[in-house]
């Protein structure tokens, strides 16, 4: 499974970079949705939610986040099905790492 993949020093490198470039979106995204938010809010009761809802969505973000070689291929599946990452940033990494990537997206398609 993913864990015992190898990465080469060049995988690692196109590795971060997508890995950083998610990141970059995944904030960007909560950046807009938190400002979208705070316009409509009109009560105090509006702003706890807003926090609250926010404090949840760092944790997801957190979690999700993992950049442990260990977790790259499950992390790097959910973050393109979550929109986070374009899949063409993976483009270095070798064919059995875009398989598991693959295969990890399609197994997530059937559930």
């Amino acid at each position: 499974m993913s864990s015992n993949l190898e990465w080469s020093s060049s995988e690692k490198k196109v590795a971060r970079s997508a890995f950083d470039k998610a990141l970059e979106v995944a904030q960007g995204k909560t950046l807009a949705e938190f400002k979208k938010k705070a316009s409509e809010a009109t009560t105090f009761s509006d702003m706890r939610e807003i926090e609250d809802h926010l404090r949840q969505l760092r944790r997801d973000l957190e979690q999700l986040f993992d950049y442990r070689y260990s977790q790259l291929i499950i992390v790097f599946a959910s973050l393109i099905r979550k929109g986070y990452l374009d899949e063409k940033l993976l483009d270095g990494l070798s064919q059995d790492k875009r398989d598991e990537i693959g295969r990890f997206l399609a197994w997530h398609a059937r559930q």
